[in-house]
């Protein structure tokens, strides 16, 4: 069975195919600035354990000229990593926002297309893109089933205690305000690596899951389940991050527009696009953040002891909601690559039962790798991350 994934973007396609018969990714790649000048698509061939790229510049005015190129790529004489698109099963889809609609993955029809365009004015930035995508693969690949995984599914096993605000009720009742979370099938895939390398049931395992890329999230998984989450009604608060905010007072909002006369759209972009790393330090990519710290900028260390404290702060929490702790799992772009945000992040933890190995926190990781010293009580992980694979897995799995 061949399955394609597509995380579909305001103005960009990423696509993968697996093949589930041979357990490998056959190609993957990127159409990027969608009805932009410079549009391009970056096309990789995944054969016998090597990579072959191309990179064509091509005008795409639209997603379904940019997925006409995937398709029209995937076929293509000398490269072709199938014979016809017909022989695509399925196509999994990533979805941002499923509300409380959606606990898990669902296949695509007429009525789960109108609930996620219901759902738009829950993440405005990312439903419209997702459900484009969706409306387009459908004519491009007619004959293969359409399926939706949702970010927010993970999460809807939170007990209410965790995912109501102390607001009014109606404003639950009525329009849905509450904490949905994001990153789910990342925290999701994570949480099965770290109980299959512990060799145990997903369902006896508890873990502190950190997300920690751009943008960032960590989740409370108790007995495989997802029961808090530091994300919320959007992906703004909790940790900081590349360009958000993450936790902050909310009648800052009231001073920004009262006392500095800023708009509404104004706070927005400040709290969304020029806050976190980048509002301290001046650099969103923490391994920026990390050189300007070695060269002497003091706003740069602040920044970095900013980050990993809430980190600390969240593990902190979490140990303290779940009780038990099987181990600490770092994933994504900076979870994976930042043996200093791992250290900082996990530093005076020993009494609360976390300790580093300092060599081999500081270790290049390869698949999932220990790093805690030995004898921790709570062993702690960094797991790569794969939500396509992900993706593809559940879309298998709603098949049946």
């Amino acid at each position: 069975m061949k399955i394609l994934v597509i995380n579909s973007g305001s103005s960009s396609i990423k696509y993968k195919l697996f093949d589930t018969e041979t357990h490998q990714m056959a190609c993957s790649g990127l159409v990027e600035r969608i009805g932009l000048d410079g549009s391009r698509v970056k096309h990789e061939i995944h054969v016998d354990g090597g990579v072959q790229t191309m990179v064509r510049e091509t005008p795409v005015p639209d997603h379904e000229t940019g997925l006409k190129l995937v398709a029209g790529l995937l076929t293509e004489s000398g490269i072709a990593v199938i014979g016809d698109p017909a022989e695509i099963s399925a196509v999994g889809h990533r979805v941002v926002h499923g509300g409380e609609r959606f606990s898990k993955t669902v296949v695509i029809d007429d009525e789960v297309i109108q609930v996620i365009r219901e759902l738009i004015p829950y993440a405005p930035l990312h439903n419209p893109a997702n459900l484009e995508g969706i409306l387009v693969a459908r004519r491009i690949f007619a004959a293969a089933v359409q399926v939706a995984v949702f970010d927010t599914a993970f999460h809807q096993s939170m007990p209410a205690q965790a995912y109501r605000y102390a607001l009014p009720d109606a404003l639950y009742r009525e329009h849905g305000v509450r904490v949905y979370g994001f990153h789910g099938t990342s925290h999701l895939y994570v949480s099965k690596k770290a109980a299959e390398w512990l060799g145990k049931p997903l369902a006896e395992t508890t873990l502190i899951t950190a997300h920690l890329g751009n943008g960032a999230s960590m989740a409370a998984v108790k007995n495989g389940q997802s029961v808090d989450t530091t994300m919320g009604f959007t992906p703004l608060p909790g940790l900081m991050m590349g360009t958000r905010s993450g936790d902050m007072d909310p009648a800052i909002i009231f001073y920004l527009a009262n006392n500095l006369g800023l708009s509404l759209a104004e706070i927005d972009k400040l709290l969304n696009k020029q806050s976190g790393l980048l509002g301290i330090a001046g650099s969103s990519d923490v391994r920026d953040v990390i050189e300007k710290m070695e060269s002497g900028d003091e706003n740069a260390r602040l920044a970095l002891e900013m980050y990993t404290y809430r980190i600390k702060k969240y593990i902190g929490a979490y140990m303290a909601a779940l009780g038990r702790v099987d181990a600490l799992v770092f994933t994504a772009g900076v979870g994976e690559n930042s043996p200093l945000v791992r250290q900082m992040s996990c530093a005076g933890l020993e009494p609360l039962g976390i300790a580093l190995d300092e060599a081999k926190n500081n270790a290049r990781p390869d698949g999932v790798t220990p790093i805690h010293a030995q004898g921790s009580p709570v062993q702690v992980l960094v797991i790569p991350t794969n939500e396509e694979l992900e993706i593809a897995l559940q879309t298998v799995a709603v098949l049946g």
